[in-house]
């Protein structure tokens, strides 16, 4: 009997102690990221991208058009 208790109480401990580490990134502190500079990726690559998938398999040549298409109309 002793056996058993020393096993739940192992488990009862192992339970708070993963429930407290869980516990700690839920603070109410708030972290701020902030974007120093956004990446542009030109018409071109996109174009590149696209062939690619189209090579590959990845999309059919009917909406490798659509999409190559609404690439070239983008300002």
């Amino acid at each position: 009997m002793r056996h058993i208790h020393r096993a739940q109480a192992l488990t009862l401990l192992l339970a708070a102690g993963l429930l407290a580490a869980g516990l700690t990134g839920c603070g109410t502190s708030q972290s701020t990221v902030t974007v120093q500079d956004s990446t542009k990726i030109t018409k071109g690559q996109e174009l590149v991208d696209l062939q690619r998938a189209l090579d590959q398999g990845a999309v059919t040549q009917r909406e490798f058009e659509e999409l190559r298409q609404i690439i070239l109309r983008r300002p």
